[in-house]
């Protein structure tokens, strides 16, 4: 048994995949979503992967889904995912697959840069309205490297990592940082999320209008609101509602010029989903669609307008040569009352929400599709940090090539390659990974080694309450769990396993001194 093997599959029951409809060349999901076809079952031959092309490359980040969210994960889901779950079907889905944050901004640095977002300025919260570029300007990114490879790059969607080089972003004059300057050579996308002004597009490094115009604040749904932002200022014409699914018009666009540049270049693209975090705001089309009210509703559009990407993926003939990668910055904003109330576990049963530094914030949904490379049906158990998809991304675009780019001195240092997992099961670079550290909304730390996990504080350190509470007389200071026998973190063993506390806090101060954690 690995040590990595997670209590996930022991402690929860997920949905079987042999139990979800084979996909279907542009076959018809809910509302008519359109789908993306299988492909064989065989992986490649060794002959196969030193004269095929560079795969395309599709990273789609979700803002705010939960595992419970998704019917591949979740049989007793409120929820309706025939896109996501025949993506699962036709490639490999990981029951412990962590964002290396419970929050946005800080799990958007660590994909893209393959780096705990700790290390660098940002330890705690996320990025606001007009905060500078969070990502350091000789800092390599999966675009940059993949752009060295002669990939086309482009950037759709949220952002939340900052916008020009100085704060305030001065939206009078081009953007002089941003996903442009950061190996992405074609952008579009919003410069955070929909509930945080200024409320505005921004393409190529320009507001798309600039946000001139000002808007009123709207109540959340939960207080009977028509979705919850704050005011701000806003650009002319621009529709919170509309984001989602423009966001998926600009990369199908992104796709069909791509086909038609016909320029030989392999193409990668990383789309960030505003949805569903709030507001939430599903159109007329999807309420009601589901068991889960609003929130619900807005997932299941999520899975329609991740259909139509994948259904233009397929239409354009790249499907085939493309690793398509789904998966979500943190997990669902759904505490309990939530569940109660609509009998939805958006994060399954594991403790807490978004934020936390208990399970449900961090652990997320982690789909991969990737034909002739993939083994369609494969259920992966290995812990994996949402920071391997920097390495796995690289790996990926070298693993046809007898030459690539040479590598940086820094970057990826908290990322490993997850292709020779993907491809063969082969869990062995995984082994140099000493631990994984999870990290919450105000800072609080944990590691995470095998079964067990340990809690450098009380309390969730984000949403749910109590936030932080200092020690009763006599009580440990910190929180071990072991996930095996305690999936739920119910039982905190730190005072009956003082050695294991040591054991874990010695390999997290070695992480935090150290200046990376895989190499």
């Amino acid at each position: 048994m690995r040590e990595s093997n997670p209590p996930s599959t022991r402690a929860f029951k997920f949905a079987p995949l042999a139990a979800l409809a084979p996909l279907a060349p542009l076959g018809l999901g809910l509302l008519g979503s359109t789908m993306l076809a299988a492909n064989g079952c065989v992986t490649a031959t060794t002959t196969a992967q030193r004269t095929s092309p560079p795969p395309n490359i599709v990273i789609v980040l979700a803002d705010d889904l939960g595992l419970g969210d998704l019917s591949c994960f979740n049989p007793e889901a409120a929820t309706e995912t025939p896109s996501l779950d025949r993506v699962a079907a036709a490639g490999a889905r990981f029951t412990d697959a962590h964002s290396p944050s419970a929050v946005c901004s800080p799990t958007r640095y660590g994909i893209l840069t393959g780096r705990y977002c700790w290390r660098g300025s940002l330890q705690s919260g996320v990025l606001w309205s007009n905060d500078p570029l969070l990502i350091e300007p000789d800092r390599p990114t999966i675009a940059s490297e993949l752009a060295a490879r002669g990939y086309e790059t482009a950037f759709i969607g949220k952002w939340h990592l900052g916008l020009g080089s100085k704060g305030p972003t001065d939206w009078t004059a081009p953007l002089d940082a941003g996903p442009h300057t950061v190996g992405f050579e074609r952008s579009v996308g919003i410069p955070s999320s929909l509930d945080i002004p200024p409320y505005c597009w921004f393409r190529d490094g320009a507001g798309d209008p600039p946000p001139t115009a000002t808007i009123e604040g709207s109540k959340h749904r939960r207080q009977d609101g028509e979705g919850f932002w704050r005011a701000g200022a806003i650009g002319e014409g621009f529709v919170h509602q509309e984001v989602l699914a423009r966001s998926v018009d600009e990369s199908i666009a992104v796709v069909q010029d791509h086909v038609k540049t016909n320029d030989g270049r392999p193409l990668f693209l990383e789309l960030c989903l505003s949805a569903p975090h709030t507001p939430w705001l599903p159109t007329e089309r999807f309420r009601g669609t589901s068991d889960a009210g609003h929130y619900g509703d807005f997932v299941n559009e999520v899975d329609f307008e991740v259909g139509r990407l994948l259904a233009a993926l397929e239409s354009s003939g790249l499907a085939e040569n493309t690793l398509f990668i789904f998966t979500s910055d943190n997990g669902s904003h759904w505490p309990v009352a939530d569940v109660r109330r609509w009998g939805h576990a958006a994060n399954l049963e594991w403790r807490g929400q978004k934020a936390d530094i208990h399970e449900a914030g961090h652990r997320v949904p982690l789909i991969a599709r990737w034909p002739g490379v993939i083994e369609p049906g494969t259920t992966l158990e290995e812990t994996v940090c949402l920071t391997d998809l920097y390495a796995t991304s690289i790996a990926a675009a070298d693993r046809a090539n007898s030459t690539t780019a040479a590598r940086p001195d820094r970057g990826g240092e908290d990322s490993i390659n997850l292709v020779p997992l993907l491809a063969d099961g082969d869990a062995t670079l995984l082994a140099g990974r000493t631990g994984i550290v999870h990290h919450s909304l105000d800072g609080m730390f944990a590691i995470r080694v095998g079964d067990w996990k340990l809690i450098e504080g009380l309390g969730s350190g984000g949403f749910t309450a109590p936030k932080r509470r200092a020690a009763k007389a006599g009580e440990p200071t910190v929180q071990l769990y072991d996930l095996s026998t305690d999936p739920h973190e119910t039982e905190n063993l730190a005072a009956r396993h003082p050695e294991e506390v040591a054991r874990l806090q010695a390999i997290l101060d070695q992480i935090r001194a150290d200046d990376q954690t895989s190499r």
